[in-house]
């Protein structure tokens, strides 16, 4: 072999490398965008390219859920029931949270989430949602924690709080497009 077909070579795999590097540092960033602290969390807890994996599924999955918008009349009507549950806070804070609960869970189904699981329910509000997952995962803790040992008013009170940022977030917003 000549050098200069040596040479050829050794460029046309460095300019391969150079692509597939470019790749995959795009839909890294892809990813970061749209997956946010998401996508932090999912890379400290497993090696980077299985999160990524994960992540690339779970985008998948709620594409082929059918996730859609409220009607207006039903998103009137969870804004009514979230003031009910909140005007029930004030005399009975830990089964208003549980509502409050229960309520994120009604609103998700209707939108096209299924609720079998915390888990499943987290992943996929994951793709369309970051942003306020966090505030979910907070709340369901505290929420799962009273269930066990009475918090404090407190701590509901944040409950509610974090239950209301999902579910404003659930509330105003149709599916989200693929990026």
């Amino acid at each position: 072999m000549s050098t200069g077909v040596i040479i050829a070579i050794v460029v046309a795999i460095i300019v391969v490398v150079a692509g597939l590097l470019l790749l995959a540092n795009a839909r890294r960033n892809r990813l970061r965008e749209r997956f946010g602290p998401e996508y932090d969390r999912a890379v400290s807890e497993q090696p980077r390219r299985q999160a990524e994996r994960e992540l690339g599924l779970r985008e998948q999955r709620v594409e082929e859920l059918g996730i859609h918008p409220l009607s207006p009349v039903s998103r009137e009507r969870y804004a009514q029931k979230w003031l009910l549950v909140q005007e029930q806070f004030v005399d009975r804070p830990g089964p208003a949270v549980d509502e409050a609960d229960r309520l994120v869970n009604a609103l998700m189904s209707e939108r096209g989430y299924p609720t079998e699981s915390f888990d499943q329910q987290a992943a996929d509000l994951s793709v369309t949602h970051a942003s306020t997952l966090d505030h979910y995962r907070a709340a369901h803790d505290i929420q799962t924690q009273n269930a066990r040992t009475q918090v404090s008013t407190e701590r509901l009170r944040e409950a509610m709080i974090r239950y209301r940022a999902l579910f404003d977030d659930l509330l105003g917003s149709g599916p989200q497009p693929s990026h």
